[in-house]
């Protein structure tokens, strides 16, 4: 900290002057400056195109669009649809890396902690690992033959990897649920005291915060699965209706998307 060589003949600062209200910009991020940050990330790009792909399935989806109606537009959705798929495998190219170092970083409490790890980023890695090969067919260098064979693999992985990841996250869900309650006590019983507690009420307050960002997250992860289901069902599935896999799709991608923005 640089000193001030008029200190010893300045007058003592006015405590009151010296801690003015912070302006809004240090309480609000800029928002370009936020949306620079989003976009820069892998992620935030991928839950865009995924909410572009998932929007247009519902309206190719539902009664807003007839075939009939209007083919020239229609064929077009349809090939935008299916362009941003492959697209965002592209995105995704090497992306299985974070779930080897995520495994490696992990820390197990119980045999069963281990095994929903192992499940989770586990599967979700092995997933990410075969859609590279799909990406690599869809885009014609390997035999397009192959595809399908590569999808059921990866979709196998991915229904794998969102068992996992629920498993964990109710397991913390129950940890932050019992955390909740002794810090919501130990407020109630500061508050009857007279005592102050703005370090407890902030804790709990970011303790319910994200409890709730868990709990998107397991709905998120849900609605993905049934997708990953409904991939290995080819679609013949008893929920597999193109307008409610078009809203699994949309809800999961709104909700990832929040996540990031907040994170970022």
């Amino acid at each position: 900290m640089d000193s001030d060589p008029k200190s010893s003949t300045s007058p003592a600062p006015n405590p009151n002057l010296s801690k003015a209200p912070p302006s809004k910009e240090q309480h609000h991020r800029d928002l370009l400056n936020h949306v620079e940050a989003y976009l820069a990330k892998r992620d935030g790009v991928d839950k865009l195109l995924k909410i572009s792909r998932y929007a247009t399935k519902l309206i190719l989806a539902s009664s807003l669009l007839q075939s009939s109606n209007n083919p020239a537009l229609y064929h077009r959705l349809k090939s935008f649809e299916s362009s941003v798929g492959v697209s965002r495998k592209a995105f995704r190219l090497g992306k299985f890396v974070q779930d080897l170092n995520a495994l490696r970083a992990s820390h197990h409490h119980s045999n069963r902690h281990l095994l929903f790890t192992l499940l989770a980023y586990g599967g979700e890695g092995f997933y990410y690992f075969v859609e590279q090969f799909v990406w690599l067919a869809k885009s014609g260098l390997i035999d397009p033959k192959h595809a399908r064979a590569f999808q059921k693999v990866s979709a196998w992985a991915e229904l794998v990897g969102y068992f996992g990841s629920v498993a964990l996250k109710l397991t913390d869900l129950n940890i932050i649920a019992e955390e909740e309650s002794c810090l919501a006590s130990s407020v109630e019983i500061s508050h009857l005291r007279g005592i102050g507690c703005v370090e407890e009420e902030s804790r709990l307050r970011k303790l319910r915060e994200k409890k709730t960002m868990k709990r998107l997250s397991v709905v998120q992860d849900l609605a993905d699965a049934v997708m990953a289901l409904d991939d290995i069902l080819d679609g013949n599935g008893p929920f597999s209706k193109p307008v409610f896999m078009a809203s699994a799709g949309l809800l999961s991608a709104l909700i990832s998307t929040h996540k990031n923005w907040v994170s970022c």
